[in-house]
This record gives C-alpha cells, sequence and structure tokens, in this order.
C-alpha cells in the first residue's frame, strides 16, 4: 500500500510537473500521422499504445530483479523500486517518448545524430544491436524454459502439464492476435469498451482451449519455434500481429497484478525476508556488494535503457495526441514498478529463515501468486496455468518488440542520409533490407542463447543500465539544445554511469579469471567477454561525445 501511495503521488506530481516543464502540444500533429504507413506509423488509442508500452517494458526484469536482489534484504529493494521507478526509469521512458514524437518518431540513435553527431549515432546503433541480442539470447532460453513439457530431469506431470497448457494458449495468441487485428482494421476504429471486451472473451476462449490441447515438446524445440516467431513479429506489421497481441496480454498482466495485491491485502502475509542483511553477502557464487549489485540486478522495475529502445522505437510511432504522452511513457513504467514492489511482497510471504526459498524467480512468483489466487476460489491447477502463462507472456512480449527493435537498429547502422532503396548501392541494400536485418539479428542472438539464461543475465543487466544511463545523457542534450529543463536528469545518468562500469569491469575480470582456471568455452564465455569489452568501449565512447556536447557551448535549435 505504501508503494502504491508513492507511486500514484509521483505520477501525478512529478510526472505532471516534467510534462509541464517540457511542454505538450494537444494540438500538435503526431509523427503516427505525419508518417502514417500502415507499417510502423499507425495512429492508435491512448491505451492501445499503454498496452503496447506496458507489455513490453513488463519483461522478466520486475519479476526475476526484486527477487534476486531480495538477499539484500527488503527494505534496499524497497527503496530502489519506488525512488529508481519515479526519477530514473520513468524520466528516462517519458523522455525518450517526448524526444522521439519532437522529432518526427525517430529512434534515440536518429535523436543522437541530429543533437549530437553522425559518430555519436553510428556509436550507439552498434552499442543498441550487440544489446538487442542480449536480450533476445536471455528471455529466448528464458521462455522456452517455462514451455518445456519434456526432457527435464524430475519433472513432475502437475508442471509438465502447466508449461504446455501455457505454451499452447501462448500459440493461440499469435493466432488470434493476427485475427484481431484483421478485424480491427476491417471494422475500422472501434469503441474502446467493445474492443476491451472482445479482447477479454478471446483470451477466456484462448485459456480454455489451450488448458485442453496442452502442447509438450522439448526446450531446443521451443528454442526454434521462439525464433520463428520472433521472425514474423519483426517484419509485420504492428497493426497486425504486436499491438493486438500486447492489447489482450495488458489485460492478462493487469489481472495479475490486481489479483496479486487483493490476495495479499485479503491473505494479509507477514514479511518473512530480513529487512536489511549487510552491504555484502557472501553465496554459492561468491560474495556480491549492495553496489553496483543491487541496481544492476532490478533493472526493469526501476531504471531499464531498454525501454527507451520501446519508447522511441515502437511506441512514439502509433501515438495520436501528445497529452497522452505521460501516461503511455511516465504511467507505464509507474505500473512496472507496482509489478517489482508485488514480486517483493511475494517472495517476502514465502520466504525461509529471512532468505528467499529454493527454486528460480518465476517459479517463486508463480507458487507465491497462485497461492493468493487459491484463495479467491480459483482451483489449484487454473491458477497455475494462468500464472505460467501470465510469466512467459512477460518475457515473450519484451522478446517481439526487442527483436524489432534489433532489426530497426542494424538497418539504422547502414543508413545513410537516405532510407530509399533505389539510391542505395546493392550491398547497401541488402543490409538494410528487413527480412536479412531479422535473419543476422536472430542469428546472433541465437547463438548467445547457447550459453543459457543464467550466464547471459549478468552481462545483460549490465549492458541494461549503461544503455540507460547513455540514453539520459542524450536527452539531457536533447532537453538542453531545445532550452527544456534537463537539470532533473544529471544525478541519474551519472549514478548509472558509476553503477554499469563497475559492473561491467567486475563481469569482464569474472571471464579473465574463468578462463584463466580452464573452465571456459567460446560459444559461452568467449562470446560474453567479446560483448562485453565491446560494449565498455562504445559505451565510453557514446559518453564521452555526448558529455563533451551536454557541457559544452552550444546554440539552441527547435524540436
Amino acid at each position: 500500500l505504501i508503494g502504491i501511495v508513492a507511486l500514484s503521488a509521483g505520477y501525478l506530481l512529478y510526472g505532471r510537473w516534467l510534462a509541464k516543464k517540457w511542454g505538450i502540444d494537444p494540438k500538435a500533429k503526431t509523427p503516427a500521422y505525419t508518417h502514417e504507413d500502415g507499417q510502423d506509423y499507425v495512429p492508435s488509442s491512448k491505451f492501445t499504445v499503454f498496452s503496447h508500452q506496458f507489455s513490453s517494458i513488463a519483461g522478466a526484469g520486475p519479476v526475476t530483479g526484486p527477487i534476486l536482489a531480495s538477499v539484500f534484504g527488503w527494505v534496499p529493494v524497497l527503496l530502489w523500486l519506488i525512488i529508481g521507478g519515479l526519477f530514473f526509469g520513468a524520466v528516462q521512458d517519458f523522455g525518450a517518448l517526448y524526444a522521439s514524437v519532437k522529432n518526427e518518431g525517430k529512434s534515440m540513435g536518429m535523436i543522437i545524430e541530429k543533437y549530437i553527431g553522425k559518430t555519436g549515432r553510428k556509436l550507439f546503433m552498434l552499442f543498441c544491436w550487440l544489446f538487442t541480442l542480449l536480450v533476445i539470447a536471455a528471455f529466448t532460453d528464458m521462455v522456452a524454459g517455462t514451455f518445456v513439457g519434456k526432457g527435464v530431469d524430475g519433472m513432475t506431470a502437475e508442471t509438465s502439464y502447466a508449461n504446455s497448457a501455457a505454451a499452447s494458449i501462448s500459440m493461440l495468441f499469435i493466432v488470434v492476435a493476427v485475427v484481431f487485428g484483421l478485424i480491427q482494421k476491417h471494422v475500422g476504429k472501434m469503441n474502446e469498451v467493445v474492443k476491451a471486451v472482445v479482447a477479454i472473451a478471446l483470451l477466456v476462449a484462448m485459456f480454455a482451449v489451450g488448458m485442453a490441447l496442452p502442447i509438450c515438446t522439448t526446450k531446443s524445440a521451443w528454442i526454434y519455434i521462439v525464433m520463428a516467431y520472433l521472425f514474423l513479429a519483426s517484419v509485420m506489421p504492428m497493426w497486425l500481429l504486436m499491438q493486438p497481441r500486447d492489447y489482450m496480454t495488458t489485460f492478462m498482466l493487469l489481472g495479475m497484478i490486481v489479483g496479486a495485491v487483493a490476495g495479499v491485502i485479503v491473505a494479509h502475509p507477514a514479511m518473512k525476508l530480513n529487512a536489511f542483511n549487510g552491504f555484502s553477502i557472501t553465496g554459492a557464487t561468491g560474495t556480491s556488494t549492495l553496489f553496483p549489485t543491487l541496481f544492476v540486478t532490478i533493472a526493469c522495475g526501476a531504471v531499464s535503457g531498454f525501454h527507451s529502445l520501446v519508447s522511441s522505437g515502437t511506441s512514439s510511432k502509433t501515438v495520436s495526441n501528445e497529452k497522452d504522452m505521460p501516461m503511455i511513457g511516465y504511467g507505464a513504467m509507474v505500473v512496472e514498478s507496482l509489478l517489482g514492489i508485488v514480486a517483493l511482497v511475494v517472495v517476502g510471504a514465502v520466504a525461509v529463515n529471512g532468505s528467499a526459498p529454493e527454486g528460480t524467480p518465476f517459479a517463486i512468483f508463480s507458487t507465491g501468486v497462485a497461492g493468493f489466487l487459491e484463495k479467491f476460489g480459483v482451483p489449484v491447477h487454473v491458477a497455475t496455468v494462468f500464472m505460467t502463462m501470465c510469466v512467459s507472456a512477460l518475457a515473450l512480449t519484451s522478446l517481439d518488440s526487442v527483436a524489432r527493435i534489433g532489426r530497426m537498429s542494424f538497418q539504422e547502422l547502414f543508413y545513410l542520409d537516405t532510407t530509399d532503396p533505389s539510391e542505395m548501392k546493392p550491398w547497401r541494400r541488402l543490409l538494410t533490407n528487413k527480412y536479412f536485418a531479422t535473419v543476422i539479428t536472430l542469428f546472433f542472438g541465437y547463438l548467445l542463447t547457447l550459453g543459457g539464461y543464467n550466464n547471459v543475465w549478468p552481462l545483460f543487466g549490465s549492458a541494461n543500465q549503461l544503455l540507460a544511463a547513455l540514453v539520459l545523457i542524450a536527452l539531457a542534450v536533447f532537453l538542453k539544445t531545445t532550452g527544456r529543463t534537463g537539470w532533473t536528469l544529471y544525478a541519474p545518468m551519472f549514478i548509472m554511469l558509476a553503477v554499469t562500469f563497475t559492473a561491467l569491469v567486475q563481469k569482464t575480470i569474472a571471464l579473465v579469471q574463468n578462463t584463466l582456471a580452464g573452465n571456459a568455452t567460446f560459444l559461452v564465455d568467449g562470446l560474453q567477454f567479446i560483448v562485453a569489452i565491446l560494449l565498455m568501449v562504445l559505451g565510453v565512447l557514446v559518453a564521452f561525445s555526448c558529455l563533451k556536447k551536454l557541457f559544452g557551448r552550444e546554440k539552441k535549435v527547435e524540436a
């Protein structure tokens, strides 16, 4: 309840203050109208864009991060979720959306070119592309692990059924989303209430069919199936697959959050986690310090660079009115921070001896919330399938967005002054082809998937927060150059720079030590080492070019 009050107050006071300071023009034509193409630029209702933004950014992070970081105690986790969510994450998400809408729906890379220079853009886009590979690797492995129905030692029949049913429902989601998208395209602008009723009815039908017809197969098979889906999500028009899928997913995720909050209030469980376990914790994987581990582990619930790619890469191209931006940019992040707090409360309710119980974060969260739902009379197997589906949806909706953003980042790496293929040389035309760019992105993402989720996650967390720091610096440059209030970004950007470079250096040292000990393999440690070094070098170069522009003397320009 304290979290809900604090986050609501932050949205109503700080979020609105930022919108007022930066300037919102309800009468301005947004890029969704000025560049409407039926593919990426598609004017959409406020809740439709909010649902895409929320379901895309609410990946595995808000559940995984707080549960993993709970080893430090619940107090530092709660404080970072609230402070980070309101003053770091929501500001970045809203800022990226705002800057993009004010600049013809351009991505952060193209915005950096305008305000910082072409070299800064190239470096940033390469950084973004490498980052999307890490997200694809981590989340694909996670989703496949959630769907696996056989081939795992010790798997019970109940777990196999829950995973297989959730997988079946997810596949139905893709088919039904396309149908829902075609219906909306044919009917035209639907009444929001009717649209919501249809979406909820389709959800119920999919759950019933999926639970009756579970798809049971191995993890490796699911990795290939997920990759095939990501290819479709990357190249198909927004209105046909991603928007309707995200719209329906949002109702499911909001239902999960409401059910979990209501369950907590009714059950009123005691907080069994220790309040604070110290600044240094020694566990099975070694010693971890509060700084920077806490701030890297809890990414999506507090601040995440990935969110800025969604804000400027897809959401900004579908905003119909500038007055919708605070709810979409700032509001979606606030709801995600609430999800992080719910995850913390859930692990606190089932903690053993002051620490999180054994199991993966997803398993702990699913079991805990399913237990709350049972108090409302929901059958155990239904609650378990529902939670397994919600957990996989968290990762899958981020995956389809990041595949599209990765494809676009790869294309933008090779764009010059024109995006018209007829004016390009054959080799550049090939590299900027959306199908070729998608295949290349997914191929390298698949190679990193071979390392497994646990190996990729620490590197992903560090890269994610470094991206957040770079975006905050770029946004500060944009705000200063256009004569807007930007000092609110200074503290977050310097703090995140310190956090991420410390974490990346620690990860690199660990990889080197593993190699020297003879425990390394190229496809796991070798690729991660190469990516870690590239990220650090690119991070330094981008940060230097942005900071030089930020604190140098520049003339004001229009935006």
